[in-house]
């Protein structure tokens, strides 16, 4: 588990994700301080380390990456999505301009 500090590869993220679940990476984006934390087996557990690392859990959405695909990258789809409170009653991001965001933090963080 760990927070992005270098723009990764998509060899490195296979790597992760052979590592891992084999084909995808979960990831956890925060839109406010477009930070990306990667590598865990569960989206809460990345959520976790970045509110330790200081961000507030209505900034933070799961994501998962597919480094293999070139068309399905990038999929919004994570239980920690399900925020009632915050209009958004699904696992996926159903906010057109948070995704436009998660897009940009993962762009920022990734080769595509």
């Amino acid at each position: 588990m760990f927070i992005c500090d270098r723009v990764m590869n998509r060899d490195q993220l296979t790597e992760i994700a052979q590592n891992g679940f084999g084909d995808m990476v979960k990831g956890v984006v925060d839109v406010k301080r477009c930070l990306l934390a990667l590598d865990a087996d569960l989206h809460a557990d990345l959520e976790a380390f970045l509110i330790v690392d200081g961000s507030e859990q209505k900034d933070l959405w799961g994501i998962n990456i597919y480094p293999d695909e070139m068309e399905d990258f990038l999929e919004y789809d994570s239980l920690i999505n399900i925020r009632p409170m915050q209009g958004n009653r699904s696992r996926g991001v159903d906010d057109p301009e948070i995704r436009k965001k998660i897009a940009e933090v993962v762009a920022k963080w990734t080769e595509q």
